[in-house]
């Protein structure tokens, strides 16, 4: 072989193990921050990239029924593309995911005000929430630890509030994300994963033909600013029926006011079984590539939202467009505005108490 060939075939080997190395620079944050990329390999070449800016799953590579891997979540492919902004795409939510009426609540006779950016609402911990930060990270293996301390008075918040996120790629093809936090003042906290879903391949087409369960009787419906009413509404005779599997899009256009409020699907449902135990809280099943995900949580509830804001103005990886629908989110999670539902289960923490929460997103094909 000649030199110049040689040299040739070396590069290659070094730019093919640059793009997918465990660990690599993903940028600069506007802080000046360096911004790393982690990738987690499981023993079935199943594959998750990490950045430590907001917590981000940019992608998740699992197989199809004829063993292919496709990665199904959206996203871009380049730190760029998270910095112009966008719908939370596979970021860490905090300090409270959701929305909270009107950005007030009380606690221990105190009245905060946290920014109002959704409308009227505080929105997935305000202006710079947790998937807008650097997180410090620490891997080991097939675990991403992930910490950050957000200082009291973050974002109209109290208290001192030390969050550890851990992800987990097992053998078992599963994206395992344990939460923890603790305080040094009374507060409250509701963290979640906003990854966006395509069991066909993120930029396949809409996932109205995805076929989904949620064990849940219940759901909490909501106002014209989807804030729950505090209703605990039974599912049976509505298109939030979904205990037996249906496709996403089989009633999606049905003539029901909670539909048009939603515009689509984005609604918190009460999943049954013991919040804090693991347990199998959603199914999906994409038909064409056979692909299942399984969502298990210890969380009292999920909001099931169907991408109805994306309106094709956003290119992803790989040049993809992302229309209207083309993703689907299942946010595990406390009730939206439970610091201003006392019916709700408490969201909040105290010192010498710790939060702690475990999500598993589990891939099969059937």
């Amino acid at each position: 072989m000649s030199i110049g060939r040689l040299a040739i075939v070396c590069l290659s080997a070094v730019i093919a193990a640059m793009s997918y190395a465990p660990q690599k620079e993903f940028g600069k944050a506007p802080s000046g921050e360096t911004v790393e990329l982690y990738t987690l390999t499981n023993s079935k070449g199943v594959e998750a990239a990490i950045t430590n800016f907001g917590g981000i799953v940019v992608s998740l590579k699992v197989p199809d029924r004829n063993g292919k891997l496709g990665d199904v979540v959206l996203g871009f492919d380049a730190l760029d593309g998270y910095l112009k902004g966008h719908p939370y795409f596979g970021a860490i939510i905090g300090r409270y995911g959701n929305r909270i009426a009107k950005g007030t609540f009380r606690l221990g006779g105190v009245e905060y005000t946290l920014a109002r950016n959704n409308g009227e609402n505080h929105l997935h911990g305000g202006i710079k929430g947790f998937d807008k930060v650097v997180w410090k990270a620490k891997r080991d293996g097939q675990r991403l630890e992930l910490s950050y301390l957000s200082k009291d008075g973050e974002e109209g918040y109290p208290g001192n509030l030390a969050a550890t996120v851990s992800y987990t790629l097992t053998d078992n093809n599963e994206l395992r994300i344990d939460y923890s936090a603790t305080t040094d003042k009374n507060t409250v906290v509701n963290l979640t994963n906003h990854s966006y879903f395509n069991l066909a391949g993120q930029g396949e087409g809409n996932i109205l033909g995805h076929s989904l369960m949620i064990d849940a009787d219940r759901f909490t419906p909501v106002d014209k600013g989807l804030i729950p009413t505090g209703e605990l509404r039974n599912v049976e005779g509505t298109p939030f029926d979904f205990r037996k599997p249906h496709p996403i899009g089989e009633r999606v256009d049905a003539k029901d006011e909670q539909l048009t409020l939603g515009n689509g699907y984005d609604h918190n449902f009460v999943l049954n079984g013991s919040a804090g135990s693991l347990r199998l809280a959603a199914r999906v099943t994409e038909p064409r590539s056979g692909r299942v995900m399984e969502v298990l949580t210890t969380e009292p509830g999920v909001q099931f939202y169907i991408g109805n804001f994306l309106d094709g103005t956003i290119k992803g990886k790989g040049g993809k467009v992302y229309q209207r629908r083309y993703g689907f989110c299942l946010e595990t999670q406390h009730f939206p505005d439970s610091p201003n539902k006392p019916n709700f289960p408490s969201v909040v923490l105290k010192p010498g108490s710790r939060y702690s929460t475990t999500t598993v997103y589990r891939f099969s094909t059937g």
